[in-house]
């Protein structure tokens, strides 16, 4: 019994000098510097987890964390610090405080950028290495940070990457600090590497479709100089094709290859036959259904087979149309037979359209020629009831300076048409119709856009019977002036308003995003239609409105009080209007 008594004695002896405490830890130091160690010092970490810990872990702690400190302080700029760590009981628990002293912060001296490889021997490679020189985002008297120089060394890399230079890299670097003078002097080479040019296309993935249509949506030439850009281009082409599910486009950049560089193309195919059916609400045109089947395939040549039925509150379409790939001179042609039944603010239209298209795109340009045969009954109450047709030849040109972007934030979208009937040819007269909508985006400020749009169009005509609505205008409505309900500006009737001869409507909007997601916007738009260019008084609506990008595309709900009508209207709209 003795013996047992001792042993309990003795683990009671060792549990006592074992005895652990929780631990606080406190640091003195301005805000910016606090945040970051409170963040990683083991101390602080420990803390954090709620552990017990004994004297000598305490200790250990302690130590380690000084270390910590002025390694996080170098990160920062700060080569000289003082810091002071002191660690006491507190009751039955443990607090660790620093007091830290950053001293003086050390700033950029001076840069030095050097370049090697075939930039270096490039005819006109001055240009670009300028570039790249004054866009370096360190600057002379600059404070240093780490964080920032592993950036700007990465930036330096991305024009030369997205270039014909995608095996660039840093070769040397280095930051030598100077205690005396508390500044950094950065010198930095890049091997640019051998300039890359297009070889022959690799493809994978077809099985379904012609190969043929893969080669043909390329933009890129062997020979070309390579480009991220005309890379990232040629794979949104076939993403946005209808063929293909995904794609990949890349390039291997093996110096090796460099004089003629095989472009990979991988390619995932969607199923030949497709039925889908959709809904929607447009503030436009009302609660709207759809129903769509297509067939990529036919006679197993790529063509497309696609019909479509509508159903909206204001107006009813069904359609056929047979579109063939984009063949190898770039162009794509197509077919369309159209049925339409529309009333809108008191204009019933019925109007069969037989339409042939063929369109090439080139890199921010689209130009499409189209012949279209129109024959329809139009009404407007008991003052109008007519029967129109044209065989009307149209040129459209449009040059996108966007991109692919769903919020662009600079650029243009300028959108041209040309086109007219001659009434001797399946025509009731003889007009020429001139159209152009011009819409420019300016970042402002970090949050913030401004969008001006405008257009204008003319119908050069005698008369304006006997040309078909789709070929003159009305104003008002979501894309045109909010505040007055779609297509409400033209010639007023009694029982409604027609479609007339001349339009001007014009618009500026302010955007600000408080976060990602969320954003809203100031406007004011102006515009009408009318039958002569002296008849046009532009009304105006003004509005504020809600912004969210949502994944798939901007939602937009504008509220817009029209100044002639002196009443509100609400406008919905789903994606870029351009």
């Amino acid at each position: 019994m003795p013996l047992r008594i001792f042993k309990i004695l003795l683990l009671f002896a060792t549990l006592c000098v074992m005895q652990a405490h929780a631990l606080t830890v406190e640091v003195q130091a301005p805000d910016e510097l606090k945040t970051l160690l409170m963040q990683h010092l083991e101390t602080a970490r420990a803390a954090r987890l709620g552990e017990q810990f004994d004297a000598d872990e305490i200790a250990r702690l302690q130590r380690q964390s000084e270390l910590t400190a002025r390694e996080l302080l170098a990160t920062e700029g700060y080569f000289s610090p003082q810091v002071e760590s002191a660690a006491e009981r507190v009751g039955d628990d443990w607090r660790v405080s620093y007091r830290v002293h950053p001293g003086t912060r050390t700033t950029v001296g001076s840069v030095k950028l050097q370049f090697d490889g075939a930039l270096k021997m490039r005819p006109g490679a001055a240009g670009l290495q300028g570039r790249i020189e004054r866009s370096f985002s360190l600057k002379q008297g600059m404070p240093f940070r780490q964080a920032d120089w592993d950036a700007a060394k990465r930036a330096v890399l991305g024009p030369l990457l997205g270039s014909r230079y995608p095996a660039a890299q840093i070769v040397a670097s280095e930051a030598r600090i100077d205690p005396a003078t508390h500044s950094a002097d950065l010198t930095l080479t890049v091997d640019s590497g051998p300039a890359f040019f297009y070889g022959e296309p690799v493809i994978s993935g077809p099985q379904r479709y012609p190969e043929s249509i893969v080669r043909h949506l390329s933009p890129l030439k062997p020979g070309q100089p390579v480009s991220q850009q005309d890379l990232l281009d040629y794979q949104a082409a076939l993403e946005t094709s209808g063929y293909y599910a995904q794609a990949m486009v890349r390039i291997e950049p093996d110096p090796m290859l460099a004089a003629a560089v095989p472009i990979q193309v991988e390619v995932v195919e969607r199923p030949e036959k497709t039925f889908s059916v959709g809904a929607g609400i447009s503030t436009d045109t009302g609660l709207r259904v759809s129903t769509t089947w297509l067939n990529r395939n036919i006679l197993e040549r790529g063509l497309r087979l696609k019909l479509d039925a509508r159903l909206e509150e204001e107006q009813k379409t069904g359609e056929v149309e047979l579109a063939w790939p984009r063949n190898a001179k770039g162009y794509e042609n197509s077919v369309a037979a159209q049925l339409r039944d529309t009333d809108i603010e008191g204009q019933e239209t019925l109007a069969s359209i037989l339409i042939a298209k063929r369109t090439r795109k080139r890199g921010q340009i689209e130009a499409t020629l189209s012949l279209q045969y129109q024959d329809e009954t139009q009404e407007i109450g008991d003052v109008l009831d007519a029967r129109n047709q044209a065989l009307v030849a149209n040129y459209a040109w449009t040059q996108r300076t966007v991109g692919r972007a769903f919020y662009p934030r600079r650029g243009y979208v300028l959108n041209l048409q040309g086109g007219g009937a001659v009434e001797s040819l399946l025509s009731d007269t003889t007009f020429v119709r001139l159209y152009g909508r011009h819409t420019q985006y300016f970042r402002a400020g970090d949050k913030g856009r401004l969008i001006l749009r405008g257009e204008l169009g003319s119908v050069l005509a005698d008369r304006l019977e006997g040309i078909p609505t789709d070929f003159l205008f009305r104003a008002g409505g979501d894309n045109s002036v909010r505040g007055y309900d779609y297509q409400s500006l033209g010639r007023k009737l009694t029982g409604g308003v027609e479609s007339v001869r001349y339009l001007a409507t014009g618009s500026a909007e302010y955007n600000y995003f408080f976060d990602g997601k969320w954003g809203m916007a100031v406007f004011i738009d102006a515009g009408d239609a009318a039958d002569s260019p002296g008849d046009l008084s532009p009304v105006f609506g003004y509005g504020v409105g809600a912004r969210y990008r949502s994944p798939v595309g901007p939602i937009n709900l504008d509220l817009a009080y029209g100044e002639a009508i002196d009443d509100y209207r609400l406008h919905f709209s789903f994606g870029v209007s351009f």
